[in-house]
């Protein structure tokens, strides 16, 4: 499957499932990204650390390694 990381910039993508355990997946689902949700990539930084997206509405910065595990359509 796809990750958030590999999602071009200003494309819509679909949140199909979270991989992470513990602590890291209950972080990113504090930030609102849930499976079903609708995520914009703003921006990539040069090396691509850190992703800029919008989700639900307000803007929020991804480190690649929390990319990583958000698995998308």
């Amino acid at each position: 499957m796809k990750t958030l990381r590999e999602a071009p910039c200003k494309s819509t993508v679909t949140v199909v499932r979270l991989n992470g355990s513990g602590a890291l997946k209950r972080r990113i689902m504090d930030m609102g990204i849930t499976k079903g949700c609708s995520i914009y990539v703003r921006k990539l930084a040069p090396f691509g650390d850190p992703v800029e997206v919008t989700v639900r509405g307000y803007e929020l910065s991804l480190r690649k390694q929390d990319a990583e595990i958000i698995e998308i359509e």
